[in-house]
């Protein structure tokens, strides 16, 4: 009876300084089922920064508190950020000369979640495949809770630094100017002058 009274008077005590309980730390350790080594795949156009080098940049969102953050990855790592599992395989972007210009990446989302109140939580893929930056709508993460979209892939193509363009925005370098027309040709002042033709001679009256 003591023991519930002095729970009681903690309680009361913490509700009166104001004080909210410090919310738990979040999650970040992979579990060993999702955290197989997964091998990059391979290069589309093989050409530009090797796969297992690039680096892309996903938006994660949680629906439930709003909360948005950034994670930067290669292709064949996974990230957990409390309850997703991210893992990437590739990303891709368009060469600087190619239209349009789109940018995707081909990820695996995993959530911990119950199949029903009474069961344990255990980890379920909501989602596997290709997502494009400037075409959302042809594949998207459906899940009440948590949403992935691609926001870039750093990687550059030869000659695109030396051309000025960046992120693939297929800008060209401009063309130079036309050159000016030389001008005519003129005397070398060492030359020596053409002699005046002679005068005729005139008749007087």
């Amino acid at each position: 009876m003591r023991s519930a009274g002095a729970l009681s008077a903690l309680v009361l005590l913490a509700a009166c300084t104001g004080e909210a309980p410090a919310p738990e730390p979040e999650a970040t350790e992979v579990p060993e089922e999702l955290a197989g080594a997964s091998q990059p795949l391979p290069a589309e156009t093989g050409i530009g920064t090797p796969m297992e080098e690039r680096v892309a940049v996903l938006g994660l969102l949680n629906k439930r508190n709003n909360i948005s953050r950034d994670i930067e990855m290669k292709p064949g790592d996974a990230r957990r950020v409390g309850d997703v599992v991210v893992r990437l395989s590739a990303c891709e972007r368009t060469a600087p000369w190619e239209e349009p210009p789109e940018t995707g990446a081909f990820v695996q989302v995993n959530v911990l979640e119950r199949a029903d109140a009474d069961s344990e939580p255990g980890w379920r893929r909501v989602f596997s495949g290709w997502l494009f930056k400037n075409s959302p709508s042809l594949n998207v993460v459906e899940h009440p809770i948590y949403d992935v979209w691609v926001k870039d892939c750093r990687m550059s193509f030869p000659g695109e630094e030396a051309s000025g363009s960046s992120g693939g925005t297929g800008a060209q370098p401009a063309p130079s100017a036309a050159p000016a027309p030389s001008p005519a040709p003129t005397a070398s002042p060492s030359a020596d002058p053409e002699p005046a033709a002679p005068a005729e001679p005139t008749n007087e009256a």
